[in-house]
């Protein structure tokens, strides 16, 4: 199962490190030219970065505690606090009509779920 959590939180970090970086790199005018991003248009500026900073703070959180031995406890809770960003999402598109996008939303929430529930059950 240890393989199993870590292959599943490396990918989600991976994916929160992209999209977190992306939001802090691009201006909202550059998001909001690529079509998946149009939700972007519903926030402001400093909101988007700070989005982004979450994402990039969650995907490290998801990794470094762990694999270091320092405060693991961080691990989970950042797992949970990805699965919070993730149910935003949903209900960001949800309003906005992008039902398309909520399959997405649904597999990285259970994902993140699931490191949240197994790395909590081993500390």
């Amino acid at each position: 199962m240890n393989v199993v959590v870590w292959i599943v939180s490396g990918v989600l970090a991976a994916l929160y490190l992209m999209a977190g970086f992306t939001k802090l790199a691009k201006t909202k005018q550059d998001l909001l030219a690529e079509p998946r991003m149009a939700w972007a248009g519903d926030f402001t500026s400093g909101q988007v970065k700070g989005i982004g900073a979450v994402e990039v703070a969650g995907a490290l959180g998801l990794v470094l505690p762990w694999l270091t031995g320092v405060a693991p406890v961080l691990t989970p809770i950042a797992a949970a606090g990805l699965a919070v960003v993730q149910a935003g999402a949903a209900v960001t598109h949800l309003r906005r009509g992008e039902k398309a996008t909520l399959p997405i939303n649904a597999v990285l929430f259970a994902l993140a779920v699931f490191v949240a529930v197994v790395r909590f059950g081993q500390l």
